[in-house]
């Protein structure tokens, strides 16, 4: 066996060792092509794994791939929206067979939408159930029936501290972490005695780039001034890579839930404890927020950035957006 292979067979927990097969076990991360889940797919590959890599746009598949080869992962690459059942379970099969049984399948495809409510519509919300409620639930029902039938696997779903938490302005986003999260931790008890489980991996904010990529409503460069830098600042903020390998970790052992960062379980302690108390403190941080319904636009960080110029937002986002050129999210959507 291969040095790269060994280092499967020896994480902490007997969990995770019971994952060593004779070839490189296979991992399949949906919504790999960039920022976090290329990071995930970067760390499944150093630790011997082959990686399935999905998304929706070829294009940015291809540099992920070029990136994750010139590493020395073995990548391979598949078109697919996580919101078409029927492509998901299309996929899954071309993998088992193109390139083995599939041993981890970490759902970490997103979309964060940044706005008031005023200036939300129903098609934010739907985009937003549908890429991360529906889309960890399509990955997880379309692995089971062969994870099962193994009595082996491992499912892990990227969830969010906001899905314990309902941050203002981030409704549509938070509607579908708080789905996401029930949804992953029902299905880990579902699982119980059958060989496979599953993680709700709940981050808070990570210095990712994906501010960049996120759509933002209302007041479009008052939304990205607020939001950017508490995505890039380092202390409130947690390097991606750092989180990549924990939730990597955390999935391999079969952890019923992983809160990443001292913030989230803090946040999600307080919240549990003291939920009126939260959610009134909420209320105060939305008044303080950006108001108005703006011109109805919906744009992306990379397009807010441009509009708003400013030097000092872009002082305290030097480190989200080194993150975004090393992690493929210098991509315009």
């Amino acid at each position: 066996m291969s040095s790269a292979a060994q280092t499967v067979t020896t994480p902490t927990t007997d969990t995770a060792r019971d994952l060593s097969e004779p070839q490189q076990p296979v991992a399949l991360v949906a919504g790999a092509s960039r920022g976090l889940g290329l990071l995930v797919a970067h760390e499944l590959g150093r630790r011997g794994f082959r990686v399935a890599i999905c998304a929706r746009a070829q294009a940015e598949l291809d540099d992920a791939r070029a990136q994750l080869t010139a590493e020395g992962v073995d990548a391979h690459t598949y078109v697919c929206d996580v919101t078409d059942h029927e492509r998901v379970e299309q996929m899954v099969a071309e993998v088992e067979q193109e390139v083995g049984p599939i041993t981890v399948a970490i759902h970490v495809a997103g979309i964060i939408q940044v706005g008031p409510l005023e200036a939300t519509e129903r098609r934010h919300f739907e985009q937003a159930v549908d890429v991360m409620l529906w889309g960890p639930i399509n990955l997880s029902l379309a692995v089971l029936p062969a994870m099962r039938a193994r009595r082996r696997g491992r499912i892990g779903i990227v969830t969010s501290i906001g899905g314990k938490i309902s941050v203002p302005h981030l409704l549509p986003y938070s509607t579908a972490k708080f789905g996401a999260v029930g949804f992953a931790e029902g299905l880990h008890a579902e699982l119980a005695g059958t060989g496979v489980t599953a993680t709700a991996i709940v981050p808070g904010l990570m210095r990712t780039g994906s501010h960049l990529q996120a759509q933002f409503v209302g007041d479009q460069a008052k939304e990205y001034a607020w939001f950017a830098p508490g995505a890039s600042l380092p202390l409130v903020s947690m390097s991606a890579e750092r989180a990549a390998a924990q939730m990597v970790d955390a999935t391999l052992a079969g952890d019923p839930v992983a809160l990443l960062s001292p913030l989230s379980k803090v946040g999600a302690r307080v919240a549990g404890l003291l939920p009126s108390t939260t959610v009134r403190a909420l209320g105060l941080m939305s008044r303080l927020l950006p108001s108005g319904t703006g011109d109805g636009e919906t744009i992306t960080g990379h397009e807010a950035r441009r509009r708003l110029s400013n030097p000092v937002v872009e002082v305290l986002t030097t480190l989200g957006t080194r993150a975004a050129h090393r992690n493929n999210e210098h991509h315009r959507a």
